[in-house]
């Protein structure tokens, strides 16, 4: 079925066809498009939204045309993402999540609220670490 090296048991999670931590696994491709900059902040921003082109380019600051299309591309292939051609003039080409993408998108939507939330801590850590650091 798979090139993917099961779980260790030792783990004391349900076996699972796929193993995001072996090289091979096809897994792992798919967790780097929606855990990297542009494929969290897209998925998250579709989250919100049914969006155009430039509409999710807007929302998404500082994403380049070529890299949002990469990464809508690259989300689409994965199931995560549905565009919506529609034959107008001009034409108008609408992104919006899968249920895959939505359930996807809710726990990292989940992550996304935890890091924002604990900012401060994040923050008095990194002082007190670049003041250690400062002080050697």
């Amino acid at each position: 079925m798979t090139d993917c090296p099961q779980h260790d048991v030792s783990l004391q999670e349900p076996q699972l066809p796929f193993n995001v931590f072996a090289r091979s696994c096809p897994s792992r491709g798919t967790l780097e498009h929606v855990t990297g900059r542009w494929g969290s902040l897209t998925l998250g921003a579709l989250g919100e939204d049914t969006l155009r082109f430039n509409e999710l380019r807007r929302r998404v600051e500082g994403v380049s045309e070529k890299m949002l299309s990469q990464t809508l591309h690259a989300l689409e292939r994965d199931g995560l993402v549905h565009r919506e051609a529609q034959a107008t003039n001009p034409p108008r080409v609408e992104y919006r999540l899968t249920p895959l993408g939505l359930d996807t998108t809710q726990r990292l939507l989940d992550l996304i609220h935890l890091v924002e939330g604990r900012m401060p801590e994040v923050l008095a850590a990194r002082q007190a670490y670049d003041a250690e650091r400062a002080g050697r």
